[in-house]
């Protein structure tokens, strides 16, 4: 299949380097190539010691794993930030406005702006959280955000992530250990700080604790332990909000008021920032068989005791087939166009558009509409025949659990590989949070990188790695020379 075209966000079409990644490229121009190497080994014994790692399901070789980083950070001006910044806002808005509908007055059902049966044969949707409000009216208070570029302005949204977002500890180690390796380029560049993020997070989390809380409001951090692939993040964030991590067996529910098994005795807990799923929240409503949720919390939050964040309900907004509707969510909701364009997409579940991704599998990106981690996807161009009759026949059997895309020419980033330094393919997951006390977004966020030439997967679980998102103020760039391409590239 011919190479497409895309977007390199350090090189122009004739070899200058564009402004915003001037001082990268005269720092890798005049640092050498063992240097630049034992800096990245540098970076690989920082996160051993702090011990980041990720588990791998299904492996008989050990589960735990270090997510590959890559030294040369990713660059974006401010004033390109910003319009991604106001649409990011737009749309965690839309959707917080979509989820409040869907579970009260269902007027965009109602409207026909989308179908029914998307909304109540969708499995992530939760009858029991049917007309009621939750705290403040806000159901998402932390979204990541999955972003890709394809052109000098053009981002597309790839999906929304707002039931359980992961990848935060990655953005704040990754500053953490630049700033280690390379302080000499860090103090070259007027960085947008990410570190305040435990701060504004907790900040957001205070502000939702239910009326009954005191001045300073109990939050926890519940996970489903230590054999979950997030858990270090897990432990991570509550060690920098400077709450406790709990399990299930940890809490419990007595006349709809949750409390805290402490050596002190029991304590009432307020905020609970839940990184467990709906299905195993409560064995009284929701699986009778989990047994890392607490029986009764469902009625101690219907009864305005706790607040649980994100809301219970949000994983239908992580659908991909809700996805293709967001443009038609803003506008319904906001009166607005939408700011980030989605990714044009084929909803499988449509009988013209199943004939044309069944005609089409070599050329597009088939995805489950729950799907995640880069699972229960295929990549078409890159697929055997075998794996396309594989997807031809899940396509067949369930057309409604598919969506597809064409295949995008994600921009490209230099990257430290074995060889030298190369162009490796990126997208970039932003962190949105919102409280009572108002929205904000973190100026950078999470920048994943297909380490594996010419691939267009950047999840960790495939095979990517990570790089530290840096925006830098524009005004510095204004009187830097724009040097040629560097000799380190491959």
């Amino acid at each position: 299949m011919p190479e497409v075209s895309c977007f390199d966000e350090m090189t122009l079409a004739d070899g200058a380097i564009r402004p915003v990644y001037g001082k990268i490229a005269s720092w890798l121009a005049a640092t050498p190539a063992g240097l630049l190497a034992a800096r990245r080994a540098q970076a690989e014994l920082l996160f051993r010691r702090i011990g980041i790692t990720f588990a791998v399901y299904g492996e008989g070789d050990g589960t735990e794993r270090l997510i590959p980083f890559d030294i040369i950070p990713r660059m974006m001006l401010r004033s390109e930030w910003t319009r991604l910044e106001a649409g990011l806002m737009q749309r965690v808005k839309a959707l917080n406005l979509f989820l409040a509908d869907i579970y009260g007055a269902q007027e965009i059902v109602k409207a026909g702006r989308i179908p029914a049966d998307l909304v109540s044969r969708n499995a992530e949707f939760r009858p029991e959280m049917v007309g009621w409000r939750v705290p403040h009216d806000i159901y998402v208070h932390i979204a990541g955000i999955d972003v890709v570029r394809t052109g000098e302005d053009d981002f597309y949204v790839l999906e929304d992530n707002v039931r359980t977002p992961s990848g935060v500890s990655y953005m704040l180690e990754n500053r953490e250990v630049m700033m280690r390796v390379a302080p000499d380029l860090f103090a070259d560049h007027r960085v947008a700080p990410v570190e305040n993020y435990p701060d504004v997070l907790l900040a957001a989390l205070r502000s939702l604790a239910p009326p009954a809380a005191t001045a300073e409001p109990t939050i926890v951090v519940l996970t489903p332990g230590r054999f979950n692939s997030a858990y270090y993040e897990h432990s991570f964030l509550a060690d920098k909000l400077g709450v406790e991590l709990v399990e299930g067996s940890d809490l419990l529910v007595e006349d709809r008021i949750v409390y805290m098994r402490t050596t002190q005795g029991e304590k009432r807990v307020d905020v609970i920032y839940r990184r467990i799923d709906d299905s195993f929240l409560d064995p009284q409503v929701f699986r009778a068989d989990s047994i890392i949720g607490v029986a009764g919390l469902m009625d101690a939050y219907r009864a305005g005791n706790v607040t649980i964040t994100n809301a219970v309900g949000t994983g239908i907004a992580d659908d991909k087939a809700i996805y293709t509707y967001v443009p038609e969510i803003i506008d319904f909701y906001l009166g607005e166009r939408a700011l980030l364009n989605n990714v044009p997409t084929w909803r499988c579940r449509e009988p013209s558009a199943l004939r044309y991704v069944q005609a089409h599998l070599s050329e597009l990106v088939v995805k489950e509409v729950n799907g995640s981690g880069g699972y229960g996807m295929l990549v078409g161009p890159h697929a055997s025949v075998a794996e396309r009759e594989v997807f031809a026949a899940k396509l067949a059997h369930d057309p409604d659990n598919f969506i597809a895309q064409p295949t995008l020419a994600l921009s490209t980033t230099p990257t430290l590989c074995d060889a030298g330094i190369a162009p490796r393919h990126v997208d970039l997951r932003p962190f949105v949070l919102i409280g009572a006390n108002g929205m904000r977004v973190v100026p950078g966020g999470l920048t994943r990188v297909a380490l594996k030439e010419k691939s267009l997967v950047v999840n960790s679980s495939q095979g990517g790695g990570t790089k530290d998102t840096w925006i830098v103020e524009d005004s510095i760039f204004d009187e830097i020379p724009a040097p040629r391409g560097q000799n380190h590239m491959i």
